[in-house]
C-alpha cells in the first residue's frame, strides 16, 4: 500500500517561509511525477506545483518565484519550499503522486496559515 505523509505545515506571518515535505512508502516501481495542490475553504483544489521524476517542473503562476519544488528520490521525499508568503497562501496543502501505472495517491494534507 503506497502511503503518503505530509508535514511542515503552519502558523506564519506574512513574508515568512515554510518549508513542507512528504514522504511516500510503499511498492512504487516508478515514479511520474509528484505535486502539490492546496485547498482553501469554500475553494477547488488546484495545482500549486509539479516534479517529474527527471526534474522537470511546472509551477502555477501565482507561485512562480516565491515557491521551489524538489524531489529527494533517496530520501523518498517531495519538498515545496515557500518564501514571500501572503495571506492568499492559506490553505490545505496535499501532496500526490503518480506511479508508472499511472495510479494517483494523496497525502491527508498540512494546513498552512499566513497572517497578515
Amino acid at each position: 500500500q503506497v502511503r503518503l505523509v505530509e508535514s511542515g505545515g503552519g502558523l506564519v506571518q506574512a513574508g515568512g517561509s515554510l518549508r513542507l515535505s512528504c514522504v511516500y512508502s510503499g511498492s512504487i516501481f516508478g515514479i511520474n511525477y509528484m505535486g502539490w495542490y492546496r485547498q482553501a475553504p469554500g475553494k477547488q483544489r488546484e495545482l500549486v506545483a509539479s516534479i517529474t521524476s527527471g526534474g522537470s517542473t511546472n509551477y502555477a503562476d501565482y507561485v512562480k518565484g516565491r515557491f521551489t519544488i524538489s524531489l529527494d528520490n533517496i530520501k523518498n521525499t517531495v519538498y515545496l519550499q515557500m518564501n514571500s508568503l501572503k495571506p492568499e497562501d492559506t490553505a490545505v496543502y496535499y501532496c500526490n503522486l503518480q506511479d508508472t501505472g499511472r495510479r494517483l495517491y494523496w497525502g491527508q494534507g498540512t494546513q498552512v496559515t499566513v497572517s497578515s
